[in-house]
Formats: structure tokens, sequence, C-alpha cells
């Protein structure tokens, strides 16, 4: 009877284990799935066209079903978001990766405009960002709503560095933090607009042209 009672609290204890093992492995399928449908959209937007990426297509371009991509994002506008927050993650974690949080406020906003335009020169989900962007804009549409959020956040960030640079004595005071902000974010803008309309363009010489105009205006 001991022996019998043993076993069955060994069975109950090993099915007790076995539930968050299924967990991660549900939540690690789902991760993947959303990676390989953001991936299969900004595929399709770079190469044909925000009006080609469609859940059907989209679904067919990463192995899914349509119905995984209406469940995943539900509209258009979660599909952007979706991807938005991808690229935001990604931006973070490479900044988290060159410890910008330790140095003083200039060369934080100097490593951020390094990154970014590291980046765009990289990364072919952010030519698929560019491009839903200039379509939300020129048809006047509420997909609008995200990008402007997420260029918000973008202008608080660098404001918050401009800030902390002035009160560390390494940004000249003079300057209004959030118009700086802005300028810098407009310059980003600026080059990745630039580079939609050019692919080839090389943004090496113009990323070291604008670090070292940037030090050379806000330097204390």
């Amino acid at each position: 009877m001991l022996v019998v009672q043993q076993i069955n609290s060994l069975r109950k204890m090993t099915s007790t284990l076995k539930v968050p093992a299924a967990r991660r492995s549900q939540f690690d399928r789902r991760q993947q799935s959303e990676s390989e449908l953001l991936r299969a959209a900004a595929e399709l937007i770079v190469e044909r066209g925000m009006a080609a990426a469609t859940f059907e297509n989209i679904g067919a371009r990463a192995g899914y079903s349509r119905g995984l991509v209406t469940q995943r994002f539900g509209s258009k506008q979660g599909l952007i978001e979706a991807l938005i927050a991808r690229l935001q993650a990604r931006l973070q974690h490479l900044l988290t990766d060159r410890q910008l949080e330790s140095a003083n406020g200039l060369e934080a906003i100097l490593g951020f405009v390094d990154i970014y335009l590291r980046n765009l020169a990289e990364d072919g989900e952010m030519r698929a960002y560019f491009m839903m962007m200039s379509g939300a804009v020129a048809e006047i549409s509420d997909l609008r709503g995200p990008f402007a959020a997420a260029h918000k956040d973008v202008e608080i960030r660098l404001e918050t560095l401009f800030l902390r640079g002035q009160a560390e004595g390494v940004i000249r005071p003079g300057f209004n933090a959030d118009s700086a902000a802005l300028m810098v974010g407009a310059l980003l803008l600026g080059l990745s607009t630039q580079k939609l309309v050019d692919p080839d363009l090389d943004l090496d010489p113009i990323r070291e042209t604008s670090l070292e105009t940037l030090r050379s205006s806000f330097a204390a």
C-alpha cells in the first residue's frame, strides 16, 4: 500500500512539473509564429508595397493560415503596432548592449544616433516601417496614430538625454531640450526617408558627418 501511494505521489509530481514546460513550449511557438508572420509582412511590403501585405499573402508567405494572422493581429493597425513594438524592442536591445545608460547625456545622444543609422543601413524591416508610415501619411489614414506615438517616444527619450547632458555640464545650457530633441529626430526621419527613396545610399559617411556635426553643435 505504501509503495502504491509513493508511485501515485511521484506521478502527481511528474505531472505538475510538466505543466510549466508545456506552457513554455506553447509560448515559444506563439513567439516564433508571430516573428515569422511579421518578417513575412515586412518582406512583402519591401518587395511589393503595402497593398500586397494582405493577411492572406502574409500567412502564405510565412507558411501559416490567414486565420492565424487575423488571430495574432486582428487588423492592419494591430499588425503595424506589432511591427513597431518589434523594432522598438530590437533598438532597445542594441542600446542596452552599448550601455548608453551609463554614458553622459551627450555621448548617449550620439550613441543613439549612431546605433539608429547603423541599424537603418542593415535592417530590412526598418525599410518596411517607413514604407508603411509613408503610405499612412499619404492616405491621411488613422494608421498614422501608431507612428506618431512611436516618434513621440523617441522625442521624449532624446529630450531626457539632452536635459541630463545639460545637468551634467556636457551639453550647452542655452539649448531648448525639446526643440533639440525634435531636431535630432527630424534628422533621423529625413535620412530614413532618403534611404527609402534611394536604397543604394551609403549611410556610413553621412552617419560620421552627422555625429561630428551634432557633437560640435551641442558640446559644452
